[in-house]
């Protein structure tokens, strides 16, 4: 079978984890659990910013778009994942497929650049206080997060179109609970070097880019916080970084176990489980940090309770 009779292919079929099969409800009831507090957090989170003015600065301009990229992220692969946790497999079709590889990617990396825009946003900051106001206006935060969609969304999109070329003529079972470019990449028939190539190559240029805005940004805060007088003051100007430098571990930790190890260095379940972290631990984390270790965003949610309470 050649590359022309790819669309008579019913589609694909996601395993999930059904070498597992005891595994499966466990693992249906925390994904479902998980994704319910993804999707309540992040709103919450979207929904509060817009709601309490105080928060209308660009900290949490870019904090909207970081909850707006992790919810719809999730929801991009959770329902599919679901149907194969709580069935053993599922069912899903080559555009489908191919809209979740697209969605993902796109989303991933609009992630990873996002957050290396908050923390030029934290160095501003914090290192030119008096500067901040013109330094982050209005329309250089629009401008930036511009960017950081039109970079996600065309990366991904070359890679999507790349594969769309390829032939899948034999095995269309993908060991994973969604369609996710490396796995999908596999199920090949065709010559796909030149698709791995450019996908190494492009997720270094992008987690480098990234790692680089955010590592030195983050050594010219500490320079700044480290010449300021008193404890205290080195203390306040630190805790305005601990939320976004959490969101940085919990995102960049589970994203290098899954693509910058060696792919035969561990099990296909264990990366499974990785994918795990980053499709819908991190999303779920996110929220939590910020409401939870924010002053300003505590403050917010005792505002509009009070508002809520007496009209």
């Amino acid at each position: 079978m050649d590359g022309g009779n790819l669309t008579d292919l019913s589609g694909f079929i996601l395993l999930g984890f059904s070498d597992a099969p005891e595994l499966q409800t466990t693992l249906f009831t925390i994904y479902l659990s998980l994704y319910v507090l993804t999707v309540l957090g992040n709103l919450m989170m979207i929904l509060l910013i817009n709601a309490d003015p105080q928060l209308h600065t660009p900290m949490y301009f870019f904090l909207t778009h970081l909850s707006f990229i992790d919810f719809c992220l999730s929801s991009a692969i959770v329902p599919k994942a679901l149907e194969a946790f709580l069935l053993g497999r599922s069912r899903i079709s080559f555009l489908g497929c191919f809209a979740q590889v697209y969605f993902f990617l796109a989303l991933v990396v609009c992630e990873c650049f996002l957050l290396g825009v908050m923390a030029y946003d934290r160095y501003t900051a914090v290192c030119k206080p008096l500067l901040y106001a013109t330094t982050m206006s209005r329309a250089r935060c629009y401008g930036m997060v511009v960017l950081v969609y039109a970079t996600g969304f065309l990366t991904s999109l070359v890679h999507t179109v790349l594969a769309g070329r390829l032939s899948f003529c034999r095995a269309r079972s993908i060991n994973h609970f969604f369609c996710e470019l490396p796995t999908l990449l596999q199920l090949s028939c065709s010559d796909a070097r030149a698709n791995k190539i450019l996908q190494v190559s492009n997720a270094g240029i992008n987690t480098v880019g990234s790692v680089l805005m955010i590592l030195v940004s983050y050594t010219y805060i500490l320079h700044t916080i480290l010449q300021l007088p008193s404890a205290r003051r080195r203390l306040k100007a630190f805790s305005t970084c601990t939320s976004h430098l959490a969101a940085i571990t919990i995102f960049y930790v589970p994203g290098m176990l899954a693509y910058l190890r060696p792919r035969k260095a561990c099990s296909r379940d264990q990366a499974k489980l990785v994918s795990v972290c980053y499709t819908v631990l991190t999303p779920t984390l996110n929220p939590l940090i910020y409401s939870l270790r924010n002053k300003e965003v505590k403050g917010a949610l005792r505002r509009l309770w009070v508002r809520k309470l007496v009209p």
